[in-house]
């Protein structure tokens, strides 16, 4: 999980490990897929109607991206536990709330980076309104943040506990 306090990013070993893995296939063996897609499609003649070629160097541009911000966080981090589940909300939990006080109407979501972003649960991030509204709430408080509108909505937190997963 992950925990940003200005450029610092806290995560721990399983996931420092997981992104560093994903940095070394993606600036080795991945690199030298793509740049062999890339001498393929140009052998195949006039670029500038290649589509393969085309594609692969878009291809190309995306993957150093990810490379670039892998890079960035992983020069930043912090290796550290997970947080504690002492009913505070902070980046790495599983947070459930209430809309405008009614237990009926609830949202359940992992508050972490996007980089934890999975089908599993739904992923808001410590930087988003709800997620800096709630962050530093704890079980039973209320807490406001701005809708896309302008106007304010108030979320009461019901749980949250350490993302296991």
């Amino acid at each position: 999980m992950t925990q940003t306090s200005e450029n610092v990013t806290w995560l721990t070993q399983e996931s420092y490990n997981q992104l560093k893995a994903e940095l070394d296939h993606l600036s080795g063996p991945a690199r030298t897929e793509i740049a062999a897609k890339i001498a393929a499609a140009r052998e195949e003649g006039d670029l500038r109607e290649n589509g393969g070629y085309h594609a692969a160097k878009e291809e190309q541009g995306k993957q150093e991206l990810r490379v670039r911000q892998l890079t960035q966080l992983l020069e930043n981090a912090k290796v550290g536990e997970a947080p504690a589940a002492d009913g505070a909300v902070a980046p790495g939990m599983v947070v459930t709330i209430a809309f405008d006080g009614d237990e009926d109407d609830t949202l359940t979501f992992l508050l972490a980076s996007r980089e934890y972003a999975s089908s599993d649960i739904e992923t808001y991030s410590p930087q988003s309104p709800l997620g800096s509204g709630v962050n530093g709430k704890r079980i039973g408080e209320e807490a406001q943040y701005e809708l896309p509108n302008g106007k304010l909505s108030t979320v009461k937190v019901l749980e949250a506990k350490p993302y296991a997963a």
